[in-house]
């Protein structure tokens, strides 16, 4: 099969351009989750969050198969949104206590673990009653990869927020915008000097010297963050804000990077058409869906000390 044209080249002012639609898009949109989380209505709060997130998911696995279907790959598209939507509802539905003990990350792990291993046998079955599909693996394997691609990552900022015995909004809040800054940091500080090319074959305009500005701008966020609102985090200091500032920042490009990948292979600018003009939810969901796992994995074992 051969591999579709690259995109073409942009020139720097679409560039900036499109860069400060997305990071206004963002801006919107996190604006209005953020916004519900500290309500005061917790109803409000949870129900305005998990509608936000399900459309995420829902435009992010549709997108996703997109990308699939113009590589040429097979998926079955509906099964995978639809499981999608169970995921994220059931996984939200055990950390607000609906399903099982309140809040118990094992017990959310678990129904997980199930939830997967059920989806993976319903595909196969799916696969049976297919007359025309020969390529059973490869669909099998593609609704399952866009599946834990999107909702099941997008999960863990779910698992932030409810995270049982602490205020889990500072913490999402955190996350938000250390890694988006990072996104920032990257743009500016490679715009401006950036001579270096990282990985031209994938990401033309990703340089060195923007990965640099990333790491530099996301711990120096990092840290005032915590230096404001540290007290609302427990087990946070300096030392975490600094490593996190490091982590965060260097997942955030390896997320940007893996997305511009499979763009790539699929002959396209942006992952979708949601948002007229600027690109698809993938292309402002990207940094955050590697990072997600990272924050509630580095907030349970470490922060909390595997509470």
């Amino acid at each position: 099969m051969t591999p579709p044209a690259a995109p073409a080249a942009q020139s720097p002012d679409s560039k900036l351009k499109i860069f400060f639609r997305r990071l206004s898009s963002f801006i919107v949109l996190w604006t209005i989750v953020l916004t519900a989380l500290f309500s005061s209505n917790r109803m409000l709060s949870d129900y305005v969050f998990l509608g936000v997130m399900v459309l995420l998911a829902v435009t992010g696995l549709a997108e996703f198969y997109g990308l699939a279907a113009k590589r040429g790959l097979v998926c079955f598209e509906r099964w995978g949104i639809f499981g999608g939507i169970l995921l994220m509802v059931g996984t939200f539905l055990n950390l607000t206590g609906q399903l099982g003990p309140t809040g118990s990350p094992a017990w959310v792990n678990d129904f997980e673990t199930g939830f997967l291993i059920l989806f993976v046998l319903g595909l196969c079955v799916r696969q049976f009653l297919s007359r025309s599909n020969t390529a059973g693996i490869l669909a099998i394997s593609t609704t399952l990869f866009g599946l834990m691609y999107v909702p099941w990552l997008l999960n863990f900022i779910q698992k932030i927020n409810f995270f049982p015995g602490v205020e889990g909004h500072y913490y999402l809040l955190y996350f938000v915008l250390i890694t988006k800054l990072s996104d920032t940091g990257a743009y500016a500080t490679g715009s401006l000097i950036g001579r270096h090319k990282m990985i031209p074959r994938i990401s033309p305009g990703k340089t060195w010297e923007g990965f640099v500005g990333a790491i530099v701008v996301s711990t120096l966020a990092s840290l005032l963050f915590v230096h404001f609102l540290g007290s609302k985090m427990a087990g946070m200091n300096w030392i975490h804000a600094t490593i996190l500032g490091i982590i965060l920042s260097v997942g955030a490009v390896v997320g940007d990077l893996i997305e511009s990948l499979f763009k790539r292979e699929a002959g396209l600018k942006d992952s979708g058409r949601f948002f007229p003009g600027i690109g698809g939810i993938l292309d402002l969901l990207d940094s955050l869906l590697f990072n997600a796992p990272v924050m509630y994995l580095y907030l349970r074992l470490i922060l909390t000390h595997g509470r």
